[in-house]
């Protein structure tokens, strides 16, 4: 598959990957890719339906037994291929999220490089799996435990980082040796296919990764999660959307991980260096546009300090350029779609409406396209639906407090409880605040958190289970014991 061309002319045989073959959807429906920069067409791309999704899990079945006996070594090298072969292509594959996310060129390069780090870290998994052999307390015989496949696992990703969400997934599913599915979300599909060809190129066999893009989620999701083959289900995405998931998974009792919304706080303390809190701001809010789970979305700043976080943050909010992710020096790109850009306005109306002030804001290009400014809001009353609500977007929110404990239960006062961030020269006070927020992680002095090799998730309704890190192989993995006869001797 050549990437440089993806987003022009749909693969000869058809957008689905199943069995190993590129091919199209069995009734031939299509859907279009946008570009968010202009709103027109990239191209139409193969509409997975339930027929295919049937087909895709007949195809993994088949593959699946082979991949389940493969040596842990020999998986270890086809992830590590597919890590090499996405660092070669690395230019390409930001063009490609920039054409169908959006997002500025030098986040969609960062995005690379995350997303192939999933290929190394579990590659080095891969030969690690344990397993355990010991004497039972009582004798007379030994317990042996061992790691098994959780077997065929099936993936709904999303549109915000469509290439580090797959290998997320991807990678330690393959590493634990399971099959995969992969639907990816209708925004951002070609990310999906170019990763697909990749580990095609780096010698994973036929039929073990099935990628089904599609406009009619719901139908190939249904067939999925109703076959009782499918034993693994992962989902990154809204709250209510993993609620719906969640009862469909339970029919069937299938093992889940769910990543869901977030509704980060940003702290910062009194005795914050204001210099790096701006920057930390700055990464924990505009990475990827703000379009991000982990994203800060509530920004509480110690009164003492609020008036000069507040202006020079606003500062460097005002500075950010915005336009076409392409072009060179843009930091902000476009919103994913116009109903996105919708959302940001309609919060930003009610915050201000409730006597929120807008700061600080940058300029909007013109023409077309799905444009919102970097926006500073401060004065932001507790009742704002933007205090409650994921933003997804270039807005920061500030409210100021001045007790601790108050903060701490405003913070915790959300059903979510993915990330938070906490900025204080003093680390026993840091670390404290860390310790109460109710949040799967936690930035301390620091607004760049993700990382591989750090198990990611959130508490709360912002889901169950952890990938990346040790955890993220684990959750691929069935634990079985065995009770070994050994009379004494």
């Amino acid at each position: 598959m050549d990437i440089d061309t993806l987003a022009k002319a749909p693969v000869a045989e058809g957008d689905l990957l199943i069995g190993g073959k590129w091919t199209a959807a069995a009734d031939g429906r299509t859907f279009p890719v946008h570009d968010p920069a202009t709103g027109g067409l990239v191209r139409q791309v193969s509409a997975a339906g339930a027929r295919d999704a049937a087909a895709a899990v007949d195809a993994a079945q088949v593959a699946a037994e082979q991949w389940r006996a493969t040596p842990a070594r020999r998986r270890s090298e086809v992830l590590h291929a597919a890590y090499t072969l996405m660092r070669e292509n690395a230019d390409a594959l930001a063009r490609l999220i920039t054409v169908e996310n959006g997002k500025a060129y030098r986040d969609a390069v960062a995005e690379v490089g995350y997303a192939a780090e999933f290929f190394s870290w579990f590659a080095e998994e891969a030969v690690r799996i344990g397993s355990g052999f010991g004497d039972a307390p009582a004798g007379g015989y030994r317990h042996v435990v061992v790691k098994q496949p959780v077997g065929l696992s099936a993936f709904v990703t999303p549109w915000n980082f469509p290439a580090a969400m797959a290998t997320r997934k991807i990678a330690p599913a393959l590493a634990a040796g399971c099959p995969v599915l992969l639907k990816p979300a209708p925004d951002t599909p070609l990310t999906a296919l170019a990763v697909g060809g990749l580990l095609s190129a780096a010698g994973l066999p036929d039929g073990l990764l099935g990628i089904l893009p599609t406009d009619r989620a719901a139908e190939v999701v249904s067939v999925w999660l109703s076959d009782d083959r499918v034993r693994k289900f992962s989902f990154t995405g809204s709250t209510a959307t993993g609620k719906v998931l969640l009862r469909q998974a339970a029919e069937n009792v299938v093992n889940v991980t769910m990543e869901l919304g977030g509704n980060a706080p940003f702290i910062v303390c009194e005795d914050a260096d204001i210099d790096t809190a701006v920057r930390g701001a700055m990464d924990a809010k505009m990475r990827g546009g703000g379009e991000v789970c982990i994203a800060a979305n509530r920004f509480y700043v110690h009164e003492s300090v609020a008036a000069e976080f507040t202006e020079k943050f606003g500062a460097a909010m005002a500075a950010v350029r915005i336009g076409p992710g392409l072009d060179d020096g843009v930091a902000l790109g476009p919103m994913v779609n116009p109903a996105a850009v919708a959302k940001i306005r309609e919060l930003v109306a009610d915050a201000v409406g409730r006597g929120a002030r807008i700061t600080a804001q940058g300029s909007t290009p013109k023409g077309d396209g799905w444009f919102h400014p970097a926006t500073v809001l401060a004065d932001v009353p507790a009742d704002a639906a933007i205090m409650h609500t994921e933003v997804f977007g270039p807005v920061a929110p500030i409210t100021t407090y001045k007790d601790e404990d108050e903060m701490l239960a405003r913070a915790n006062g959300t059903v979510h409880g993915l990330a938070s961030y906490v900025f204080s020269r003093d680390l026993a006070r840091a670390l404290r605040i860390a310790e109460r927020l109710e949040a799967g992680m936690v930035g301390l002095n620091r607004g760049l958190i993700s990382d591989p090799a750090a198990p990611f998730g959130g508490v709360k309704q912002s889901g169950l289970g952890r990938e990346g890190g040790r955890d993220g192989i684990e959750a691929f993995l069935e634990t079985k014991y065995i009770a070994l006869d050994w009379p004494a001797s």
